[in-house]
């Protein structure tokens, strides 16, 4: 049944569901160390519920924070080893394709090789934040 399969799907499938793991596992570890306080946070638990009213740009600046990509920064805070977590988990495709991407290659298939990167690309690129809409 499995030799069915075409390799890239398998590839695919295979990279999708250790990213997805991988992402899961630093998930939980990230909450874990953040519930216990072993690091400290950015951005007390029990401070959590009272914040919540506050808009996006009222909540960074109380905290002196600011936003897109520079929570990377603040990696030594246990409240931000959950937005790793998020970020691998919303980046769970990207490896994958470019896993498969050989496959199309080796097989002549530039167009499903090319779109696999440009898919990336995109990601890529709006994950960036280079592209804004101006809230």
């Amino acid at each position: 049944m499995i030799d069915d399969i075409p390799p890239e799907h398998l590839r695919y499938a295979q990279w999708l569901h250790w990213s997805g793991w991988l992402g899961l596992a630093v998930l939980v570890g990230a909450f874990a160390v953040y519930a216990t306080g072993l690091v400290p946070p950015v951005i007390r638990l029990e401070s959590l519920p009272e914040l919540w009213k506050l808009s996006s740009q009222d909540f960074l600046q109380l905290h002196g924070l600011e936003g897109g990509w520079h929570w990377i920064r603040r990696l030594d805070r246990s409240d931000m080893l959950s937005v790793l977590a998020i970020a691998i988990l919303a980046g769970c495709s990207a490896l994958p394709l470019l896993a498969v991407t050989p496959i199309y290659l080796r097989r002549g298939d530039r167009t499903y090789a090319a779109l696999c990167v440009l898919v990336v690309a995109v990601l890529v690129l709006a994950a960036s934040g280079v592209i804004s809409t101006g809230h």
